[in-house]
């Protein structure tokens, strides 16, 4: 990550925590009413192949002990009453201010994998976390309905990880690697402002 980027993620998050702390405190009481505790789903991610760090998130499911792997139709009866509206416009995601503040992440590069794709998949995701991992990105944009689309018939945890492992992780690395070699302030802008406006071309 460049000092530039890197102050204006800083920047950024602080403005948007200040303006949506309000709103983030309505979420996380409807949470809490609603669905009970715990508000926050703290994950495992990758930074890089190696390094791990702790993604918040509002919480949209009931938890599960034996939960492993990315969502699918098998996970889709323990999404919550309220998981559903912040999945469906991504507020789910607004806590990874937090983890853009500590610099866990950036607003763009590639969504930060789960450990056990890193294992998977070594040689592939050091290529694709070259660039810091981000709350969005080219890939999450150009393939997220896919991704859903592909993994919403799996029935079992492993189906799930079978799809997404055959048809999702090629492709989605293969976007990332575009992003890397495109990647500059002017395309990271472009992308944070399609991922508000989907109108706006990729291209």
């Amino acid at each position: 990550m460049t000092p530039g980027k890197r102050v204006f993620d800083v920047v950024a998050a602080l403005v948007l925590l200040t303006g949506l702390l309000p709103f983030i405190v309505l979420i996380a009481l409807a949470i809490l009413v609603l669905d009970g505790r715990p508000v926050l789903y703290l994950s495992e991610r990758m930074k890089t192949p190696d390094q791990g760090f702790r993604l918040w998130k509002f919480r949209t499911m009931k938890p599960d002990a034996s939960d492993r792997g990315v969502s699918g139709g098998d996970k889709s009866s323990r999404i919550t009453r309220t998981g559903r509206a912040l999945r469906r416009y991504r507020l789910d995601e607004i806590p990874q201010l937090w983890n853009i503040l500590r610099g866990d992440i950036s607003f763009v590069g590639p969504r930060p994998p789960l450990r056990r794709y890193t294992e998977m998949f070594p040689e592939l995701y050091a290529e694709v976390l070259e660039s810091r991992p981000g709350v969005t990105g080219l890939a999450t944009l150009a393939f997220h309905r896919t991704e859903e689309r592909l993994l919403a018939p799996c029935s079992s945890k492993d189906e799930t990880e079978a799809v997404y492992c055959r048809r999702c992780v090629p492709r989605k690395a293969r976007l990332d690697r575009i992003y890397t070699n495109k990647r500059s302030f002017c395309y990271d802008l472009k992308l944070m402002l399609a991922t508000v406006f989907r109108r706006i071309s990729l291209h």
